[in-house]
């Protein structure tokens, strides 16, 4: 499972997590590329992301699911080994169009976390929906999807994207 979290609630998700049993596999950020400007602290400028688990036996994980073993950059550095750290340097997406929700995580972010952490026909869950990205994403990636939202005017949002054009996806919601 992987977890999104800001710095400052960090400690609580992670009291939260030991508590109910799952065992910290790798603490990633997620780099972006401007943060808001403060006079007081310094300025934040990524997300946290913590990759957990419950049972070690039953975690997969595809270490050449993005780049060979052999793949190797312009300067002969390895690729796979690069693209494994744990600092992820992923800009923010842009929204076009005039409704907008906040809670959209970059296409890149949720591919890189899929092609590592499942395989086609695998079955992914997000438990916040928002605004659809990690849905859109997983049916790109010929992945399975159920999620969840309770605030209406996200969940219809997500629900128009996933509707339009190559998104095509049925997401049932009671009331």
């Amino acid at each position: 499972m992987y977890v999104f979290s800001g710095w400052n609630q960090l400690q609580l998700v992670l009291n939260a997590l030991d508590q109910v049993g799952f065992v910290l596999v790798n603490h990633l950020i997620w780099k972006y590329q401007f943060g808001v400007v403060t006079r007081r602290k310094f300025v934040t400028s990524h997300y946290r992301c913590l990759y957990v688990c419950k049972n070690a036996k039953l975690r997969r994980f595809y270490p050449f699911a993005r780049y060979n073993k052999d793949a190797r950059d312009d300067k002969g550095h390895s690729l796979h080994c690069q693209d494994k750290e744990d600092v992820w340097v992923v800009q923010r997406e842009y929204w076009q169009g005039d409704y907008k929700t906040p809670t959209k995580l970059p296409a890149e972010t949720i591919r890189k976390i899929l092609a590592y952490s499942s395989v086609a026909g695998d079955l992914v869950c997000d438990p916040f929906l928002g605004s659809g990205q990690v849905a859109i994403v997983s049916k790109k990636m010929d992945r399975r999807y159920i999620g969840f939202e309770l605030n209406r005017e996200y969940y219809e949002f997500a629900q128009a994207r996933l509707s339009s054009g190559e998104y095509r996806l049925k997401i049932n919601r009671s009331n």
